[in-house]
């Protein structure tokens, strides 16, 4: 049973209706007491209720009638309808327990979403039936074989995206760069009722505010100035399927309000036309960013955050799975056989021990680059350590201190402005190979660039 509780009865009338036709059995309250007094003689599977019970509409009785269910039915999920303007008070009721929030007027499709997600995530997971959790487990039920790595913390990560795969629930991936976070939301895709539809990748952090909504949403021919033909959005791409929002701690503010508007009311409009078009479409993101920290700093929303961590993973760094490293060592080498016809390639065992204590900041992508760039340089079958050693040290970030300015010479602003300028003279003014280069993403670069006032392409 579903308790519906709303002080407005055509509210309470529409959404019994609705729910009814989806096959819901339901119950209605029209304040708090009522809600009480319902649920005592019938716990619910699910509450759906509105913030605001009294003339004021602060929402504080809505957040006691929240923190009174939670305390009784703490296993019984909550979803909170509210307006468009309240969403601060929405976000308070998430840190109250809620499940999830929707606003006024809601979109049907959505909502049927919202509650069939937070009804799957409320049923208890089964154990696995032995004591130890092992990859052939998690092999036989799920398609991770994109994937490398038998590392118990990691293990743990692929069975909890197993999980959360069968649902619709927008997922926060987390985890330093090059850890694999775009293969966990591909897996993700793969392993949801969705994987026949479209996973669209779109890295935000190479996206300028003033082209958001026309890579995001799309455009019409004449939309604005050099707009001289149609353009599919991302969304539009997308839709029934995934869309995986990478770097979406580098989103400026005025772009994270245009994206807060998509992923609450799934709809949007492309630029150029004023129809509203809807969205069936679930949304992945992933940062390498502390976005509680930019929460406090007021750099992102915090009803936005809320909005794309229903469920957040977090991603071990290499150096947490070292045991790891040898298979992906493998792993990279027998694909490098196929693509540089060497089948006779190999990697000696004292090799692979020393690579597995090797310091890799840059995770899994600094290893994959090490493995081929030892693996074209070299030009052996056999690779030893030494053939490792000479790219480490040849890709070595180590200033020499001669060629540093004196103390006080010139200031980190100055030092970061010269390196800037000399990369981009270095690379052709290529971004991205000067960012990957920095070591930074290109977002953060790109803001370097105009804090510096470096000229760049932006045709790029």
């Amino acid at each position: 049973m579903i308790l519906i509780i709303d002080d407005d009865v055509a509210v309470r009338a529409s959404l019994s209706l609705f729910l009814k036709q989806a096959g819901f059995a339901t119950a209605q309250a029209e304040g708090p007491e009522e809600a009480l007094q319902v649920a005592a003689k019938q716990m619910p599977q699910l509450v759906l209720m509105d913030m605001n019970f009294a003339l004021e509409t602060t929402g504080e009785d809505g957040l006691q009638l929240l923190a009174q269910l939670k305390k009784l039915y703490p296993a019984v999920p909550v979803i909170l309808i509210t307006g468009w303007g309240s969403i601060n008070l929405a976000v308070e009721g998430i840190k109250g327990g809620a499940a999830d929030f929707i606003t006024k007027p809601w979109n049907n499709d959505h909502l049927l979403q919202s509650i069939r997600t937070a009804l799957e995530l409320a049923q208890p997971t089964a154990e696995p039936t032995s004591g130890k959790l092992t990859r052939k487990s998690l092999d036989d039920q799920y398609d991770f074989s994109m994937i490398v790595g038998e590392d118990p913390g990691l293990l743990q990560v692929l069975r909890n995206v197993g999980q959360i795969s069968a649902t619709d629930a927008s997922v926060l991936i987390e985890g330093d760069s090059g850890t694999g976070k775009e293969l966990i939301a591909e897996a993700i895709h793969r392993n949801s009722h969705r994987r026949k539809a479209p996973f669209v990748k779109v890295n935000l952090g190479g996206i300028s505010g003033s082209l958001f909504e026309s890579e995001m949403f799309g455009h019409r021919r004449g939309a604005f100035t050099d707009a001289k033909a149609d353009r599919v959005g991302r969304f539009e791409m997308a839709n029934k399927g995934t869309i995986f929002l990478d770097e979406i701690g580098e989103l400026d503010l005025s772009s994270q309000v245009k994206l807060l508007r998509v992923l609450q009311d799934r709809t949007y409009e492309v630029l150029g036309d004023s129809r509203s078009r809807h969205l069936d479409i679930r949304v992945i993101c992933a940062t390498n960013r502390n976005l509680q920290e930019m929460v406090a700093e007021g750099k992102f929303r915090e009803d936005l955050y809320y909005r794309i961590n229903l469920i957040t993973v977090k991603l071990p760094a290499l150096r947490e799975r070292a045991q790891d490293i040898p298979r992906l060592v493998q792993h990279f080498v027998n694909n490098l056989k196929v693509t540089y016809h060497k089948q006779e390639l190999q990697v000696s065992n004292k090799a692979l021990k020393w690579l597995r204590e090797l310091p890799l900041p840059g995770n899994i992508r600094e290893l994959k680059n090490l493995v081929e760039r030892t693996v074209l340089v070299s030009g052996k079958s056999l690779l030893e350590v030494e053939d490792f050693q000479n790219q480490l040290q040849g890709g070595s970030r180590k200033l020499d201190e001669k060629l540093l300015p004196s103390v006080g010479a010139m200031t980190l602003d100055e030092l970061e402005a010269n390196m800037i300028k000399k990369s981009m003279a270095y690379y052709s003014n290529n971004v991205s190979k000067v960012a990957k280069a920095l070591g930074v993403s290109r977002g953060s670069l790109y803001r370097r660039l105009e804090k510096f006032n470096i000229p760049y392409d932006t045709a790029e």
